[in-house]
C-alpha cells in the first residue's frame, strides 16, 4: 500500500493508483475533459493537472495518468493548479465557436461548465480559429469541427470499447479533426451507434432528434432494459412533457454504458408516433368500422375467439409469435400462456429488428 496526502488529507491506496483515483476514494474531484472511466487515460485535455510534492522536489501533472508515491503531496487547487487549468480553458476557447446559446449541448456541455467555475468567460488570444464545415452526412448524428476540443473521447470509445475503431484524429496541427480517412463520416466503417456522442464533452457530436430540448428542461429519467435483442442493455430514457426526448446509455451489467444503432436510435421514436394504436379495436360488422373499445371487452372477444378455435379445431391450430421489440419477460409470458393455455408448441418470435 501507498501512503499520501491530498489537500492536507490522508489517504492509503494500493500501488499503480493514479491520483484522480486516489482523490476520488477521498471524495475529492478532479475536473476532466479527455478521461472516462473505462478508458486508458489520455492525458491530452490537461484539464486534470495537480501539484505534487516529493523529496524536496515539486511539479505540475496530469492526475488522470499519474500514479501515486509514497510519501506524495499533492494539491488539487493550488494557485499553480488554478492557474494552469484557467490557461488550459483560454487555449481551449481560442479555437472554439463559442455560441453557447444556440448550441445544442447548451447545460450539458463540460467545457461551458469549467469555463464558468474558473471564471474564463472569454479567450485572451487572438487569431484564426481551425475547424471546418458541419459533417451532415450520418442519418442519426452530426458532427461540428468548430466546437471540437479533440480530447480524443470519441476516438478511444470506437476503439477501445465499442471496439470498431471507425474514427480517428485526421491531418495535422491546426488543421487536425475528427475524421474516417474516408470523407464524410458516412462513407466509413462507422455503425452509427452514436456511443461517441454520449461521450463528447462538448456540443461537437450531437444526436438528431425529432423533439429538441435542453437537457435542463429533462423532467425525468427514467431506467429501462432496452427491447430490441436479448441481451438487456441497460438505458435511461430522457423525458419532457411526457414524450421521450432522447436515450442514454446506462452503467448495466451487460452493456456498461454502451447502446448499439438499435437502442440508441430505434428506441423510442415508435412511442409517441402519430400513427400508434393506443386505444383497443372492434370491427363493426354492420359498417365494416373499426371502432374504440375498452380493454375488457376486447380481451374478452379475444379469448373467446381463442376458445372457440381451441374446441374446433384443438391446440394446435393455435400459435403465438411475439415481436421483436418485446422485452424477454414479456416473450416468456406468451409462451407459457401458449403452452399452458392453448395446449400448443407453436411459438415463436423475432430475434431481431
Amino acid at each position: 500500500m501507498v501512503r499520501l496526502t491530498i489537500d492536507g488529507f490522508p489517504v492509503e491506496v494500493e500501488k499503480g493508483t493514479t491520483i484522480l483515483h486516489a482523490a476520488e476514494k477521498l471524495g475529492i474531484k478532479i475536473p476532466t475533459l479527455c478521461y472516462i472511466e473505462d478508458l486508458l487515460p489520455d492525458g491530452s485535455c490537461r484539464m486534470c493537472v495537480v501539484e505534487v510534492k516529493n523529496n524536496g522536489r515539486t511539479k505540475i501533472d496530469t492526475a488522470c495518468t499519474l500514479q501515486v508515491s509514497e510519501g506524495d503531496e499533492v494539491l488539487t487547487m493550488s494557485e499553480k493548479v488554478i492557474e494552469s487549468r484557467r490557461m488550459t480553458l483560454d487555449l481551449l476557447l481560442s479555437d472554439h465557436n463559442v455560441h453557447c446559446f444556440s448550441c445544442e449541448a447548451n447545460g450539458n456541455c463540460k467545457l461551458q461548465d469549467y469555463a464558468y467555475e474558473y471564471g474564463v468567460s472569454e479567450t485572451s488570444y487572438e487569431g484564426a480559429k481551425s475547424g471546418g464545415e458541419i459533417d451532415d452526412s450520418n442519418k442519426f448524428f452530426r458532427y461540428d469541427p468548430n466546437l471540437c476540443i479533440l480530447c480524443h473521447r470519441c476516438v478511444n470509445t470506437c476503439t477501445q470499447l465499442v471496439g470498431r475503431g471507425a474514427i480517428d484524429t485526421m491531418e495535422r496541427g491546426f488543421q487536425s479533426i475528427i475524421g474516417n480517412g474516408e470523407g464524410l463520416w458516412a462513407d466509413g466503417t462507422c455503425e452509427s451507434c452514436g456511443n461517441c456522442v454520449q461521450a463528447c464533452p462538448t456540443g461537437a457530436l450531437v444526436m438528431k432528434r425529432t423533439n429538441k430540448y435542453r437537457p435542463y428542461q429533462a423532467q425525468k429519467r427514467v431506467r429501462t432494459t432496452c427491447p430490441h435483442c436479448a441481451t438487456g442493455c441497460q438505458m435511461d430514457l430522457i423525458v419532457k412533457d411526457g414524450k421521450i426526448v432522447d436515450v442514454e446509455g446506462a452503467d448495466g451489467p451487460s452493456n456498461h454504458g454502451l447502446l448499439c444503432v438499435k437502442g440508441r436510435s430505434g428506441s423510442f421514436d415508435f412511442v409517441d408516433h402519430k400513427t400508434r394504436i393506443r386505444q383497443p379495436l372492434i370491427k363493426n360488422h354492420e359498417t365494416g368500422e373499426f371502432e374504440e373499445a375498452s380493454w375488457d371487452d376486447a380481451l374478452d372477444l379475444v379469448a373467446n375467439k381463442f376458445t372457440e378455435l381451441k374446441n374446433q379445431y384443438g391446440g394446435d391450430a393455435l400459435a403465438g409469435f411475439a415481436c421483436s421489440r418485446s422485452t424477454n419477460e414479456d416473450i416468456y409470458m406468451l409462451q407459457k400462456m401458449v403452452r399452458t393455455v392453448f395446449g400448443s408448441n407453436n411459438t415463436d418470435n423475432c430475434a431481431r429488428v
